[in-house]
This record gives C-alpha cells, structure tokens and sequence, in this order.
C-alpha cells in the first residue's frame, strides 16, 4: 500500500469535520457532488472557487477530485499543485496528503526531504495522523539530513498572498 493510500483513508471523515461551518457554504454544492461520485459536477462547482485560491476549494479538487484514483477525472499533475498552493497558504489538511505525494512521487518529484517537512508542519499544527507517517519517512533519511528538515520546518511561514 503506498503512503498516499495509507493516508487517503485517515482524512476522508477528517476532512468532512474540517469543512463543515457557516464559512462552508460555498463548497457545499462541490461536495456533494463528491459524496454522490459526480466527479465533473464536482470539479465545475469548485473550480472558480479554486482559481480564486480558496483552500477548502483547492484541498477538494486536488484531493478527492483529481487525487482520488477511482475519479474520473483522476489527474495528480492537477492536483498536486492545488494541495501544494493550499498547504503553503496553511490549509491544514492538504499538507499529510501532499506529503504523501512527495513520498510517492506522484504529481511531483519524488522527494522524501519535501514528504517529511510537511508532515513536520503538519504536525507542529496538531493534524492528526501526521505523527504515524513521520517515522515512516525519517529511516529514508540520513540524521544530519532530519536535523536541517526539522529545523527549516520549525522555521516555516505560510505564504499569505
């Protein structure tokens, strides 16, 4: 089982959490569209929200839209991008699973150094399940390595534009 599947199961009922609120109503027809597999439904109520740069609308497409293998409209060169803008903005719930993009090399290039500085992000902001995935990727590294990832990680700031 590759680390994105492993982590693709942990967020589903996450990210439904996550994105319920009074801030949710505009996503709300895309996710729908998502509950029902009604994948292009999905992707056209959430593109211009998406092009807008929101983050919920981003982590859905590039997420469950373009990153969910049984999509399709499956396509991780789309939606690595959006999870990366997302995660980079601190949307919280695309870092585990760019991460795991990162680990895989998928939509991407592979890197573990990228994989495990987003789940050190990840969880210096108490996501869960980031703890699990970060001892998976710190044996593919060397020490010296893990000592600069985790202080550029600690050093992070989201990017506010």
């Amino acid at each position: 089982m590759t680390f994105l599947r492993s982590c693709r199961a942990a967020l589903v009922v996450l990210s439904l959490t996550f994105l319920a609120g009074p801030a949710f109503a505009g996503v709300e027809a895309g996710l729908k569209a998502i509950q029902t597999n009604d994948m292009p439904t999905a992707e056209k109520e959430l593109q211009l929200l998406a092009k807008e740069r929101d983050p919920r609308a981003q982590f859905l497409l590039g997420f469950y839209v373009y990153g969910n293998p049984q999509s399709k409209l499956f396509d991780l060169n789309k939606g690595a991008p959006l999870l990366l803008d997302a995660a980079e903005r601190g949307y919280t719930l695309a870092m585990v699973p760019l991460a795991g993009l990162y680990a895989d090399g998928k939509g991407v290039p592979k890197s573990f150094t990228d994989a495990y500085k987003w789940l050190l992000i990840a969880e210096r902001w108490n996501v869960p399940n980031a703890s699990q995935f970060i001892d998976q990727l710190a044996h593919e590294l060397k020490p010296d390595e893990v000592a600069k990832i985790k202080a550029e990680a600690a050093a992070y700031t989201f990017k506010t534009k």
